[in-house]
């Protein structure tokens, strides 16, 4: 993943104020050519920088208001296999590798507390699974953000 510059911050901070902007409004607004900011966004599209546009799609709007989190402990050398089947559910939000006891933290979504037991079971059904711990979510207090990575790597003139 390659770094961001200032330019590209202050591009992706003024997505994040207003996702439908244009490409021209995009360059008045920034004070640069309307062909450096299709380039950049186009570069920044295409090294994945941009996160994909289903990750703005709230679970609870499709009827997933339980959210999860589940510490999986996993046989030794199974995290491959072990992720890519999980990766077959679709109530798996996010998969990520931990260090310490726990080996993966897994963030799931259902619809009711019934559900997350029979997506338990699925997940404790997968080879190589151990053991499955998990923890409702309660409240998110704090979502999921870069807006103020973003301001930093823009510079100073940029508030909240």
């Amino acid at each position: 993943m390659p770094e961001l510059d200032a330019t590209d911050a202050r591009l992706l901070l003024a997505l994040t104020e207003d996702p439908r902007a244009s490409v021209m409004a995009l360059s008045q607004r920034l004070g640069l050519a309307r062909g450096t900011v299709q380039a950049r966004l186009t570069r920044l599209e295409g090294n994945g920088v941009l996160a994909p546009l289903d990750q703005r799609v709230r679970p609870e709007a499709l009827g997933y208001r339980l959210g999860a989190y589940m510490s999986v402990q996993v046989a030794q050398r199974g995290l491959g296999e072990v992720s890519d089947a999980l990766a077959d559910l679709p109530e798996v939000l996010e998969v990520t590798g931990l260090s310490g006891a726990t080996d993966l933290l897994v963030h799931v979504v259902a619809t009711d507390a019934d559900h997350l037991w029979r997506i338990t079971e699925a997940v404790l059904a997968i080879p190589g699974v151990q053991r499955v711990d998990t923890a409702l979510a309660m409240r998110r207090f704090v979502e999921r953000r870069t807006r103020p990575l973003l301001a930093r790597t823009a510079g100073d003139d940029v508030r909240r």
